[in-house]
């Protein structure tokens, strides 16, 4: 657990690791923290949320913050909690989020007379921010998978887009929550404690989010698009394929029947005489040459 003082040590800020029972613990009792509100901080699948507490005047924030390493050849995010009681925050941190923390001590260093509030929605600005790289970083590689597609579709480059397709869903899941939690700030009793520029940092917070969630979309639909054109294209590709071996099927077949007239024990035409084999094989391609071009006339 750590703590930071700013704006000329009237505030602070209290940094808690998730996994760090004794700390938890502690801060429990020394700052009166009810257990709903350190059930939803330290819970890992806890969904974006935003509550105020009127009895204890505290808001609850949980954010969902987007993971800089891939799982499973996709991105994820992680729910981080936020905490804000009288002239204290409190944030607790992940694995996951921790990279957070840092961002938010370069916030201090920069603008130390800041209160609770805007040192807040400074740090949600940012970290919405934190969604366009990956954002970027998946187009890149759209960008370089739909080349390779273009050359040869096979199943790794298939399952592949597959990843980047469930990547997207997390991130555009996730940005939609944070900003229609942000959206809910507004309609709390909190709303009207804040001061001018509190509300005004809170609408920048909510721009970002609003743009993440625009770029996200923006991206989930390219691919969708895309991964779209690319079904179709193996369809039409089966389909060519189906034809084919469905014409050949039928041209066989015509030999075939020739051949067994001929075959049977019973008087034909030309069964007599020595070019008997050579006229039953004009016959089947005359047939097989007049089929093959009422088939391709239906193709066509």
């Amino acid at each position: 657990m750590e703590k930071k003082r700013f704006y000329n040590g009237r505030y602070e800020w209290i940094q808690v690791d998730q996994q760090d029972s004794s700390s938890i613990a502690r801060l429990q009792r020394q700052h009166q923290l009810t257990d709903e509100m350190l059930t939803y901080s330290l819970d890992k699948n806890e969904r974006a949320r935003v509550e105020f507490d009127t009895d204890d005047q505290a808001l609850l924030l949980v954010f969902n913050v987007p993971q800089q390493e891939k799982k499973d050849n996709h991105f994820e995010t992680s729910p981080m909690t936020f905490i804000l009681k009288k002239d204290r925050l409190f944030t607790f941190s992940s694995r996951n989020t921790q990279y957070v923390i840092p961002m938010m001590e370069r916030i201090l260093v920069q603008n130390p007379l800041q209160t609770p509030i805007h040192f807040l929605f400074n740090s949600l600005f940012l970290i919405s921010g934190t969604f366009f790289p990956l954002v970027e970083e998946v187009n890149s590689d759209r960008v370089h998978l739909n080349q390779r597609l273009r050359e040869k579709t096979t199943n790794k480059n298939l399952l592949e887009m597959s990843d980047l397709e469930i990547g997207l869903v997390y991130l555009v899941s996730a940005t939609k929550q944070n900003a229609v939690l942000l959206e809910q700030i507004k309609a709390l009793s909190f709303f009207r404690l804040m001061d001018d520029n509190e509300k005004e940092q809170l609408d920048d917070a909510l721009i970002e989010a609003k743009q993440a969630v625009e770029m996200t979309q923006l991206a989930f639909q390219i691919l969708e698009q895309l991964s779209g054109t690319y079904n179709n294209l193996l369809n039409n590709n089966l389909n060519d394929t189906m034809k084919f071996l469905t014409v050949w099927s039928l041209l066989l077949t015509v030999p075939s029947i020739v051949t067994s007239f001929f075959g049977m024990n019973v008087p034909l035409p030309f069964t007599n005489t020595v070019f008997g084999w050579g006229i039953a094989l004009l016959i089947s391609l005359v047939l097989s040459g007049w089929m093959l071009i009422a088939l391709w006339r239906r193709i066509k």
